[in-house]
C-alpha cells in the first residue's frame, strides 16, 4: 500500500537539512531503485522556483503496512537530525495520473 510521509520542518534547521540531504536522498534513491519511491520533495518556505529555504518535505511511497511506513520516516535522517518538528504518516491512494 502507498504512504504519504509528511515532515514539517522544525524554524531554523536549513543548515541541518544541507547536512542531513545526502543521507536522506540515499535512502530515497534505496526506495526509487526497488521501485517503491512514487514522489519525493519539500515544500518551498516561499513561492519561488529556487527559494532556498523549506518548511517540511512530502514522500509518497510503498510500504508493507503503516507501521513500516512510520518506522522508516522515523529513521530518516531529517528526523533523526532534528530538521523535521513534526511527521505524519499517513495512507494514501493515488488516482491520477
Amino acid at each position: 500500500m502507498l504512504y504519504a510521509i509528511i515532515g514539517k520542518d522544525r524554524e531554523g534547521s536549513g543548515e541541518k537539512r544541507l547536512k542531513a540531504r545526502p543521507a536522506h536522498l540515499k535512502r530515497l534513491e534505496a526506495l526509487q531503485e526497488e521501485g517503491r519511491l512514487i514522489l519525493a520533495g519539500p515544500f518551498p518556505a516561499i513561492d519561488c522556483n529556487d527559494p532556498g529555504v523549506f518548511s517540511g518535505s512530502l514522500i509518497v511511497a510503498e510500504f508493507d503496512s503503516i507501521e513500516a511506513a512510520r518506522t522508516w520516516a522515523d529513521s530518516d535522517p531529517y528526523v533523526v537530525e532534528g530538521v523535521f518538528e513534526q511527521v505524519e504518516v499517513k495512507p494514501f491512494k493515488k488516482v491520477l495520473p
